[in-house]
């Protein structure tokens, strides 16, 4: 398996597909195995590559807090490792924050972007359910099968069945998030001062892609993100909640592949 050595960390990463590149960035505690139910569609006729954030899957547990600006520098590693020049990018959730960083820092290396389930950060963000949030504080002493059932309410749609939620946890449970990755991501992100006085910066075409039913980062972070990014689209997944990509996959990467296609054009 692929590695990219950055002293402090040694993160995995893997592609499948031929065509544009495309990287995908995970959210808080999910290794990079749980794109997939996105990969085999996306791959179709795109060089998809993936990896393991610091603290999640292959990558492991490296000394924290993981500040949002080396995970982004983390993810432009992964293009130097996969000899990408550019790549399209999506972030879903925390890896939202990450692609922020990545096109912000590192502008030259990114084509477009697709901000899934996230938001600006910063004195931008809109704050969502209370609920959530002590969900997110009390899940760094549960262990991984107890912090995956906690946020059922808050992160999967009301139509989401059982059997696709076991399906995630099993994906998860093969290599599974340490309470101490976990709590070095949560640090890092909480100690991020955001992007949205950078977002007119940002140069590039972008998507901005969410449920209409999520409980973990409030929707309306999605209309400030399409607001402040010049020429963003915005587009709503009804009735799916924050892991959008198993409560709709099949209009999840409909909705990726649709938007990037207008890119190439």
């Amino acid at each position: 398996m692929p590695y990219v050595d950055r002293g402090d960390a040694q993160l995995w990463w893997d592609g499948r597909g031929e065509g544009e590149p495309l990287l995908l960035i995970q959210g808080l505690g999910y290794p990079g195995d749980m794109w997939y139910r996105l990969v085999p569609a996306l791959a179709v006729n795109h060089r998809v590559l993936w990896f393991d954030n610091r603290g999640t899957g292959r990558t492991g547990v490296p000394d924290g807090p993981y500040p949002v600006e080396v995970m982004a520098d983390d993810a432009a590693s992964v293009l130097d490792a996969a000899g990408v020049d550019a790549t399209h990018v999506m972030g879903v959730s925390m890896g939202g924050f990450i692609s922020l960083e990545l096109v912000l820092r590192h502008p030259a290396r990114v084509r477009s972007l697709v901000l899934g389930c996230t938001g600006s950060g910063g004195v931008g963000f809109v704050a969502g359910d209370p609920e959530a949030a002590a969900m997110i504080a009390a899940r760094a002493t549960m262990t991984p099968q107890e912090a995956a059932e906690v946020a059922i309410p808050f992160v999967y749609a009301s139509t989401t069945s059982r059997a696709d939620m076991d399906e995630d946890f099993a994906v998860r449970m093969v290599r599974p998030t340490s309470p101490e990755g976990y709590t070095n991501q949560v640090l890092g992100v909480s100690q991020w001062g955001g992007a949205y006085e950078r977002l007119g910066d940002i140069g590039v075409p972008t998507l901005v892609l969410s449920g209409t039913a999520d409980r973990l980062v409030n929707p309306a972070n999605s209309k400030v993100l399409a607001g402040a990014i010049p020429g963003a689209e915005l587009s709503w997944l009804d009735g799916a909640s924050h892991v959008f990509f198993t409560d709709q996959p099949e209009a999840s990467a409909r909705a990726v592949l649709d938007f990037l296609a207008k890119v190439h054009a």
